[in-house]
Formats: structure tokens, sequence, C-alpha cells
């Protein structure tokens, strides 16, 4: 039995010999380049958003909008709103863009691991940024409409007719919270099925690297 098994350990020791071996420089240009394919890939999504929402904006933008806006008293915040927005998309565009040519200058893991950090630290604040303006607008437009819009008065009848107008306003916001809701956990699942996977694979890279420091 006992040189049956010697017998195997040779056998096994004999294929090992013919598996080729990775050094380290080896497998750390490996996950960098994955890493830098994967952060590139991040950085040209946000692009495509990015003009695909600017190309909805200027098709849906019409003066019957626009005065539409102004009678509910809402112009000055939505256009403020959407400065700030596409401000702030270009500064993530930029983000995404450096954080690329970061990894693609790197010559370090510990560096590699620092950026792909910084990546998916991006990443969330800028799911978090796109899901908050979201909400701001749906705000003010849920302001605008049940002061300004043509149904405000039906609405405000309504709650007059209830008896009592607290419950009436309580169940009222209620059902549009959780309208909300809905409409954010959707959008909240169409950025994680979007850069989800990309992400998971930097944290399967950054693990790699861990591996490779110990």
């Amino acid at each position: 039995m006992m040189d049956e098994l010697e017998l195997l350990k040779k056998d096994w020791q004999k294929k090992e010999e013919h598996h080729p071996k990775l050094s380290y420089d080896e497998i750390y240009g490996m996950i960098k380049k994955k890493s830098s394919s994967t952060v590139k890939w991040i950085f040209y999504i946000s692009i495509i958003e990015f003009v695909f929402w600017a190309v909805l904006n200027l098709i849906s933008y019409s003066k019957e909008s626009l005065e539409l806006e102004k009678t509910w008293h809402i112009y000055e915040i939505t256009t403020t709103l959407t400065i700030i927005n596409y401000i702030v998309l270009i500064y993530f565009i930029y983000k995404f863009y450096t954080n690329y040519k970061l990894i693609s200058l790197t010559e370090s893991s510990k560096k590699l691991m620092k950026t792909i950090l910084n990546v998916k630290r991006t990443v969330t604040q800028y799911v978090w940024f796109n899901i908050g303006i979201f909400v701001a607008y749906l705000i003010v437009s849920l302001y605008g409409n049940l002061n300004y819009g043509e149904s405000s008065d039906k609405i405000k009848e309504a709650a007059t007719q209830a008896g009592n107008e607290v419950i009436f306003w309580v169940m009222l916001m209620g059902m549009v919270l959780v309208a909300i809701a809905i409409v954010l956990i959707l959008i909240w699942f169409f950025y994680k099925l979007l850069y989800g996977i990309l992400l998971s694979r930097l944290r399967k890279n950054y693990k790699e690297l861990k591996k490779l420091e110990v």
C-alpha cells in the first residue's frame, strides 16, 4: 500500500514539473490588465448613459413642458437641478477616466489595490447621486403638481370632503412614497445590473492582489 502511495506522489510531482509556474510579475500583469479593462468599460458606460439621458431630455423638451414648469412654479428649481446634474455627471466621468489612467500607469500591487477601492467608491457615489437627483426631481414635480397642477383643486376639495384632512393627506403621501420607493428599487436594480457585474470583477481582482501580498 505504501509503495503504491509513493508511486502516486512521484507521478504527481512529475506532472507538477510540467505545469507552467507563473511569476509574481506575470500574475500582477494579468490582474492589472483585467482591472484596466473593467474600469475602461465603466468609463465607457458612464459616457453612453450621459449621452442617452442628454438626448432624451432634448427630445422631451418642448415649449409646453417649459410652460408647465413655469405654471407649477418649479422652473427655477428644475433648471438648477439640471445644471447641477450635468456638472456632477461630467465630474464623475472625469473621475472614471483618471482612475482608468491610474490603473494603466500603476506599477505596484498596493497602489493597484488602492485604485480599485477608489473606483468602487466612485461608482457607489455615482449611483447614489443619480438616485438622489431623481428623488429631488420627483419631489419638486410632485410639489408643483399638488399645489398648482390642473388636479390640485380637485385634490384639495377631496381632502376637505373626506372629513379628516390630516388622515387624507397622510394616506395620499403614503401612497406617493410607496410609488416612489418602487421606482427607486427599479432604478437601484438597473444600476446593480449595469455596474454590479463590473464591480464584482474588481472585487475578485482585489482579492487576488491581496493573496500576492501575503
